[in-house]
C-alpha cells in the first residue's frame, strides 16, 4: 500500500532542479525472506546522500557504493544478493532470501519524473531507462495513484484515524459540512471539505485507489456519501455504527433501490473486530483493516 514511490520521485525532481547526479537502484526480483518488495526504490546522489530502501539496510551500504560508481561511468549494473554467497552475509541477508536489484544513472530524467507525479490518475506512460540490459531482459513495474482516503464527520474518531493515515502516506480529505467540527483548529494540516459528502465526493473523484469512511452517525452525512461511494471504483467503503445502525442502514439503501451486492460492499461496524473501545482503537482498527482489504491478495482470510 505504500506510496514511497511518489516520495522518492518528489526527492528525485528536486535533487534534479538542484543539479544533483543520481542514480536509481531497484528491486527487480526477490525469493524468500526480502525484506523489501519488488518495485521498492532507493535514490542516491554523487555524494552518497540517500532517499528510500531496497533491502531495510541489509545491502543498502553495498547498493549506495554501486550506484556512485554507476554516476561515474554511467553505466548502469544488475546487484544480485543470494543466501548461498559469501556477498550476501557480508551485507547482512543472513536470514535467507534473495535480492536482485537494478542500478542505472539517471539521465534526462525532468520530463519523465513530471509526468508521473503530475499525473495522479490510471495513466500510463512508456517512461524508458537509460539503461541497457546485456541479456535483453527487461523490468517493468506498475505505479499506482496514491492511496487517498475520504472521511465522512469530524468527529473524534476522525481526529486519531486521520492522525494515523498520515504515518502510512495516505492522502486524507476530510468532508464535513458542519464549520465548528470541521475546523483548522480541530484537524491541522488537514484538507477538509465544508460542503455535503455528495457534492464533496462528485468533486474529488473516486478511482481504484480511494477508500471512504464514514464516521459522522448522522444518517443526512453518512448515506449521502455512501449512496455515492457503492457505486465507485473505491476499493474500501467503510461505515461506523452498531449491528443495528448497519441493519437500518442497509434497509434504507434498499428502499432506494440500491443492490444487495452494492450494500454489501459496506464494511459495517468499520474496522476489525479488535475489542476497541477508545477513539483511538476504534481509528486503529479502521486502517488495519483498510490495509487489509487493500493486502488482500497477500494474505489468507480476508474478503
Amino acid at each position: 500500500m505504500s506510496t514511497d514511490w511518489k516520495n522518492i520521485w518528489k526527492t528525485i525532481r528536486e535533487w534534479d532542479g538542484e543539479g544533483r547526479k543520481m542514480a536509481l537502484a531497484t528491486v527487480v526480483k526477490t525469493w524468500g525472506s526480502s525484506p523489501r518488495p519488488v518495485g521498492s526504490h532507493l535514490v542516491i546522489d554523487a555524494d552518497g546522500h540517500m532517499e528510500g530502501s531496497v533491502s531495510g539496510g541489509c545491502v543498502d551500504g553495498v547498493v549506495v557504493t554501486a550506484a556512485r560508481d554507476c554516476i561515474n561511468t554511467k553505466k548502469g549494473e544488475l546487484l544480485q544478493f543470494e543466501v548461498a554467497t559469501d556477498q550476501a552475509w557480508e551485507v547482512g541477508l543472513s536470514c535467507g532470501g534473495e535480492v536482485h536489484i537494478l542500478v542505472e544513472p539517471l539521465i534526462n530524467i525532468a520530463e519523465k519524473v513530471s509526468y508521473l507525479l503530475d499525473n495522479d490518475a490510471n495513466t500510463i506512460k512508456k517512461l524508458q531507462s537509460e539503461t541497457k540490459m546485456i541479456d535483453g531482459n527487461f523490468f517493468t513495474h506498475e505505479y499506482k495513484p496514491a492511496l487517498k482516503m475520504i472521511v465522512v464527520g469530524a468527529v473524534h474518531i476522525s481526529q486519531g484515524l486521520v492522525s494515523m493515515a498520515k504515518t502510512l502516506d495516505i492522502d486524507v480529505i476530510l468532508v464535513d459540512p458542519r464549520t465548528a467540527y470541521a475546523s483548522e483548529e480541530r484537524f491541522p494540516d488537514i484538507d477538509f471539505i465544508t460542503s455535503w459528502p455528495d457534492e464533496a465526493l462528485k468533486k474529488i473523484g473516486i478511482n481504484a485507489s480511494t477508500a471512504i469512511v464514514t464516521l459522522s452517525h448522522d444518517p443526512k452525512l453518512d448515506d449521502s456519501a455512501l449512496e455515492i461511494a457503492v457505486r465507485s471504483e473505491a476499493f474500501y467503503i467503510a461505515a461506523l455504527g452498531s449491528l443495528k445502525t448497519q441493519k437500518e442502514r442497509k434497509k434504507r439503501l434498499k428502499e432506494k433501490g440500491f443492490s444487495e451486492d452494492e450494500i454489501a460492499r459496506i464494511h459495517g461496524p468499520a474496522g476489525l473486530d479488535i475489542g476497541a473501545l477508545e477513539p483511538a482503537e476504534i481509528a486503529l482498527s479502521i486502517l488495519s483493516e483498510l490495509v487489509a482489504t487493500r493486502r488482500a491478495e497477500n494474505i489468507k482470510g480476508i474478503a
